[in-house]
């Protein structure tokens, strides 16, 4: 059987924009900008955003693309022989891994949704401690959160199971622009609360004497989350591309689409913050324990604008959690597919039972959800960055690569790419140590 693909570059970059984009961007990106300093950490974000983390993508593509495999085939094949056929494996692995502590992030997003539907969040008497008994008692309710994150992978089972041109390029095609104009329309409620000017400035006028070196590896480790590298997604979604098309242009659109949503999401969630009186440093809580408490105060004059935005943000936040989650599961799949030649349906069985075990334990052990964050932003990803900058930059001849990639981002990736994740490995040792 043909090997499918993507059916042209647009859908290609919609496919790879929505792996990027997801709960890194809608969940995690504002808390952090909130935690570590507000403009000054999102200046730190993009110059990482462009600097480090397009070489990276582009060189993480180049793989798939070149091989149209996913991750073990791909490295089988540009090494026979050797043991960089592990490193394939490793990042088979790395997404698995993710999913399953992400898809308790899905779950609680899932549950969210339902919670705006059902008016929930309309009651202009609730205080800000009571929307956050209530997040207190979702993930203090194990079978309730099993449950939801039960349904938020079946809904990614579905996706995967159909195929990539039946199922994640028109799942894609549909959610990523929906998912942009529903943040726009946040992005402008949002900035008509008043007093909503001061989480503007926040925003946009950078405190200089915040950036340290804890603010540059954390702004470092948003990028490379947000972006979904070092991890096989973006390898295998490559993978699916045609060989005619370009691949840094692809990468480069990519990286554009994903800065943008940050940003978006940026907007959408700290204006309304401020416009509160709330504290933007408030945490990982923050879309589901302040943001809900916002739209009941707008229940106080205007009940059913409260129902409406409620059920916009967090439909947003469900379809940003899916494109990236798709992604994850499809990176699993592909190797059952590629590598065992099993039927599509029964590899996503397969990557979706070991999610929803591992998941599951993810949902019982709070030490055990917290303890797979860590491993994800601070080494799992940087890590598989790290063994894909070295593998295109060492391993390969440097005269196929440069059929691809321009000399300029050949010798970041060769030079500079890997020295500073090393320094961002030791930073990170010394700083914890």
């Amino acid at each position: 059987m043909a090997r499918e693909s993507f059916a042209n570059r647009t859908t290609a970059i919609l496919a790879m924009a929505g792996s990027a984009i997801g709960l890194g961007n809608i969940w995690r990106f504002p808390y952090m900008v909130g935690q570590y300093g507000g403009a000054a950490f999102i200046l730190v974000y993009l110059l990482a955003a462009i600097f480090i983390c397009v070489p990276i993508f582009i060189s993480e593509a180049y793989i798939g693309k070149s091989t149209q495999l996913s991750t073990f085939g791909a490295f089988e094949k540009l090494a026979p022989n050797t043991g960089w056929k592990w490193v394939g494996l490793l990042t088979v692995i790395n997404p698995i891994i993710i999913l399953s502590f992400y898809s308790v992030v899905g779950g609680w997003s899932l549950a969210y949704l339902f919670k705006s539907l059902t008016l929930s969040f309309t009651d202009a008497s609730a205080t800000q401690e009571a929307h956050g008994a209530v997040f207190g008692a979702l993930v203090g309710n194990k079978w309730a959160g099993i449950a939801w994150l039960t349904g938020f992978l079946v809904m990614n089972f579905g996706v995967v199971t159909l195929g990539v041109s039946k199922g994640i390029e028109k799942f894609t095609k549909i959610t990523t622009p929906i998912l942009f104009v529903l943040m726009v329309a946040i992005v402008f409620y949002s900035l008509s609360m008043p007093g909503a000017k001061a989480g503007v400035d926040y925003l946009v006028k950078p405190d200089f004497s915040k950036i340290n070196g804890h603010v540059m590896l954390s702004a470092m480790g948003q990028a490379f989350f947000s972006l979904s590298l070092g991890m096989g997604t973006i390898l295998t979604y490559a993978s699916y591309m045609k060989k005619e098309e370009n691949l840094v242009s692809t990468g480069v659109y990519t990286v554009i689409f994903d800065l943008m949503f940050a940003l978006i999401a940026g907007f959408a969630i700290m204006p309304a913050v401020f416009a509160a009186g709330i504290e933007p440093g408030a945490g990982p809580g923050l879309i589901f324990e302040t943001l809900p408490y916002i739209f009941s105060t707008m229940g106080r004059d205007f009940p059913a604008l409260s129902a409406g935005v409620a059920i916009l943000f967090f439909t947003a936040v469900l379809f940003a959690a899916l494109t990236s989650s798709v992604s994850m599961l499809e990176a699993g799949v592909a190797y059952f597919v590629d590598h065992k030649k099993m039927a599509r349906g029964k590899a996503t069985a397969i990557v979706f039972g070991c999610c929803w075990i591992f998941g599951s334990l993810c949902c019982v052990s709070t030490r055990l959800f917290d303890f797979c964050d860590r491993l994800t932003s601070d080494f799992l990803m940087t890590f598989g960055s790290l063994l894909y900058a070295v593998f295109v930059g060492w391993r390969l001849k440097k005269a196929d690569v440069l059929q691809e990639i321009p000399r300029p981002i050949y010798f970041m990736v060769r030079w500079i790419i890997p020295l500073v994740i090393i320094a961002i490995f030791i930073s990170n040792l010394v700083m914890k140590g």
